[in-house]
């Protein structure tokens, strides 16, 4: 595909952001904030995910494994609140903006998936392999969520060339 087809198809989509949600986004320290907070809590994600796949297959460090959900699910709380700060700044309105209501239902899922963790984790009921496998589950939303958000990284990236 050449640049200029490239350019074609990418004005076909509508613009990720207007000239004045663009100019709010890049003004806003709401934008900075979310940039340091996403590569982070993927890098703890990260981390949780080695020491919880650890537990498995050793059946060692449940404590640890378990800290590090904490961590991990305590980063996603502190990012989906600024980035509902973020969407309100940008585009008035604190979630489900057209250009990211994808994104904020599959949050909605991966933030309904860690909160059950949470609940899990207190209560103590469930035997220590269910409680990670929760967990389990609840990074795969993720991952399917961050890759969403990248995805609409890169188009706004595009779309911001072509302007």
């Amino acid at each position: 595909m050449t640049t200029m087809e490239r350019a074609a198809s990418i004005s076909e989509v509508r613009a990720l952001y207007s000239p004045q949600e663009r100019l709010r986004r890049d003004q806003t320290v709401w934008t900075l904030v979310q940039g340091i907070l996403a590569p982070l809590q993927f890098v703890v994600f990260l981390i949780s995910l080695a020491l919880v796949v650890r537990f498995f297959y050793s059946g060692e460090g449940f404590e640890l494994a378990t800290w590090s959900v904490l961590a991990k699910t305590s980063l996603l709380y502190l990012i989906m609140i600024t980035g509902a700060i973020w969407e309100k700044v940008v585009f008035g309105q604190y979630l489900f903006a057209p250009a990211f209501f994808w994104e904020d239902v599959v949050s909605m899922l991966v933030i309904a998936l860690h909160s059950l963790y949470l609940w899990v984790w207190w209560q103590g009921q469930w035997p220590e392999r269910l409680q990670l496998g929760l967990a389990l589950a609840a990074y795969a939303s993720y991952v399917v969520n961050a890759g969403q958000f990248l995805l609409k990284l890169r188009q706004a990236r595009l779309q911001g060339a072509n302007t």
